[in-house]
């Protein structure tokens, strides 16, 4: 009998040290407690290579390089030595993408470790923009890891993202590189390293032969126990560096004949890195002071994690329309962004919220196209085929009170839409606001305007009076 281990981080987004999390405590109600920090995350690694040595095999499920203000001003390289101390095996793709295509290889050219996709091609010849897979030795097993980039980043996205490039699911491709590692690279064991989602995953492992392990990211599910799906033992660990993954297979004979998991909480009992702590100092040194700057106070918890709408967005768009002077508008809807606690929020809580400081933008649009882009949307975040869903949760707005029913069809989720108490004409034309290039797709609307002001500073404008102050915060229901 060999035990092999599985180690997973999905959906950093940039968080290099601890930070508030919210958790479900023992009674039922959520509270906040400090997780995550790479520094712990570290050391967590190697306490666990120190039991297993030459036996453990460490992933990274990608949207690592982007989410804070140091990963964005950086374009992603000021993580690369903290990243490379903790000794990943390999990761794969998403939002690193923002930085175009060759911030992409810029990051990778700093990496001991290969960015992985076989589903991200080069328009002009069709051939693959990374690497595919690696092989790595481990308890004497040869393991295949093969990379699954995110496919919305050409469909979703801005077109920077993807300059020259196209993206597939990759349930066409994957078959032939798994009876490729298998037969060509004598391969004990396959590993799926995926950003495609939990949804997507769990239909790609029900459609496609031969995968041992699915290693999951990208919609940032707390998995407190993994799942089997057609063979496949699937996990996923929440976001932030907040938790990380463990699975412990035990192969007997060439195959699996048993399983552990476990969803590890990075807190205080968890010990730093001291080099991991030095390289993460280093990479903050220059902005730790003007991050900290408080700019306004919250009343409520702020936080992302409900499928609807919530405070942090709630205060996002309320800013935006504050900004153009509108009584509409709207912005996406993002999963990352570690919740704010009430009290006092920082600059680098700004960043957190909307770390790409777009410009804010205003349109005109007409009821029916305001029904026809929340159609829309929907049908992305709840669509019957996982693989048709690309959105993250539901597009947020301010102004508007929207009524759905998402068990209906596609293009037919919406009840009945309200200004305030006003039922929506559609005929009549509305001025909104929005986030440039996220939060109103281009066919929509005209007399598009950007404006002179960014994200980061209607939401200091906004906290300048007190938040929520005479607006409700969200009641959704957390749904992590």
């Amino acid at each position: 009998m060999t035990r092999l281990t599985i180690l997973q981080l999905n959906d950093l987004h940039g968080y290099l040290e601890p930070h508030p999390e919210m958790i479900r405590g023992e009674d039922g109600e959520w509270r906040f407690a400090t997780l995550g920090g790479l520094s712990r995350i570290a050391a967590l690694f190697e306490q666990v290579r120190a039991e297993q040595p030459d036996a453990v095999v460490a992933l990274d499920n990608g949207d690592t390089f982007h989410g804070t203000h140091v990963a964005v001003a950086s374009k992603g390289l000021a993580l690369a030595p903290a990243i490379n101390a903790i000794g990943f095996d390999a990761m794969t793709v998403h939002w690193e993408f923002a930085f175009g295509p060759e911030g992409v290889k810029r990051i990778a050219a700093e990496l001991d470790h290969p960015m992985l996709a076989i589903n991200c091609h080069r328009k002009h010849d069709d051939q693959l923009f990374l690497q595919p897979y690696r092989m790595v030795t481990r308890a004497g097993l040869r393991i295949a890891i093969i990379g699954l980039a995110c496919p919305i980043i050409d469909k979703t996205m801005p077109p920077s993202f993807s300059e020259g490039l196209y993206f597939t699911i990759g349930d066409v491709e994957l078959p032939r590189w798994i009876r490729h590692v298998r037969e060509e690279e004598a391969a004990d064991l396959v590993i799926l390293l995926s950003h495609l989602g939990f949804p997507q995953d769990v239909k790609l492992a029900s459609e496609v032969e031969g995968i041992d392990v699915l290693v999951s990211g990208h919609t940032h599910n707390r998995m407190e126990r993994a799942i089997v799906v057609n063979g496949a033992i699937l996990f996923q660990s929440g976001c932030h560096g907040s938790f990380v993954g463990r699975l412990d297979i035990d192969i007997d004979d060439g195959r699996i004949a048993s399983h552990q998991h476990a969803l590890i909480a990075v807190n205080q009992n968890i010990a730093v890195d001291p080099e991991v702590e030095r390289l993460v100092a280093r990479a903050l040194r220059d902005e730790r002071e003007a991050m900290a700057e408080i700019v306004g106070r919250t009343e409520v918890a702020l936080h992302r994690y409900a499928m609807l709408h919530a405070p942090m967005d709630d205060l996002l768009t309320a800013a935006i329309a504050e900004a153009a002077g509108t009584r509409i508008a709207f912005s996406n809807g993002w999963r990352y962004g570690a919740p704010i606690p009430e009290g006092p929020i920082t600059l680098g809580d700004l960043w957190n919220i909307v770390p790409m400081n777009p410009p804010i933008s205003t349109v005109e649009l007409t009821g029916a196209e305001i029904r026809e882009m929340i159609e829309a949307n929907l049908e992305r975040t709840f669509a019957a085929d996982p693989y048709k869903q690309m959105g993250g949760y539901v597009k947020r707005m301010a102004g508007v009170r929207i009524f759905i029913r998402a068990e209906s069809p596609g293009g037919h989720r919406v009840d009945r839409i309200y200004l305030e108490d006003e039922p929506v004409d559609d005929q009549r034309v509305y001025p909104c606001a929005f986030i440039t290039e996220q939060g109103v797709p281009a066919k929509f609307g005209v007399n598009r305007q950007a404006l002179d002001v960014h994200a980061i500073d209607a939401l200091r404008q906004r906290l300048r009076r007190p938040w929520p102050g005479e607006l409700r915060p969200s009641e959704a229901v957390l749904e992590i």
